[in-house]
């Protein structure tokens, strides 16, 4: 069984690249999520998860994270994803991912109205919200990540 995670970081990249998997992958490593195993998780933020404002993750490590992304072959259309966590009193959170063909603006305003119907449908305050986001005007081939990423206190490059 995994344990849960204890803290969490947003992380965004924006990146162009010889192929859409490629633009994805560049895109990664601008985060600074892109020596890592990705492990694609829903919408709860564990309770009491401290926000750190970067992890060092291990290479190659099992990472859980929830996130958006969207790649695009158009030259001149614009892309975005944004990520958010809403915090209710005691500490439990909501992430909610979005991406499209929009600005940057347009995302974070997405994510923020897909928070405030998460609250409001569990009937709990919204005490707290953290939101990132990234644009992109596509060259040839170009991609956008945006991330809450799950890790553990005390974890950490060269450290089990």
């Amino acid at each position: 069984m995994l344990e849960t995670p204890t803290c969490y970081t947003l992380a965004v990249g924006a990146a162009e690249g010889e192929t859409e998997l490629n633009a994805f992958d560049n895109a990664l490593l601008q985060a600074g999520i892109g020596n890592v195993n990705l492990v694609k998780v829903s919408s709860i933020l564990p309770p009491k998860a401290a926000f750190c404002p970067e992890v060092a993750l291990p290479t190659g490590a099992l990472v859980p994270t929830a996130y958006a992304s969207i790649s695009g072959s158009t030259p001149g259309e614009r892309l975005a994803a944004a990520v958010g966590v809403g915090l209710s009193r005691d500490g439990f959170g909501v992430i909610m991912e979005f991406h499209g063909h929009c600005g940057k603006g347009e995302a974070e305003q997405r994510v923020e109205e897909m928070l405030q119907a998460a609250f409001a449908q569990r009937r709990m305050p919204l005490m707290e919200m953290r939101i990132r986001a990234v644009e992109h005007t596509v060259g040839r081939l170009g991609a956008v990540v945006a991330a809450v990423v799950l890790w553990y206190d005390g974890v950490s490059e060269g450290r089990p």
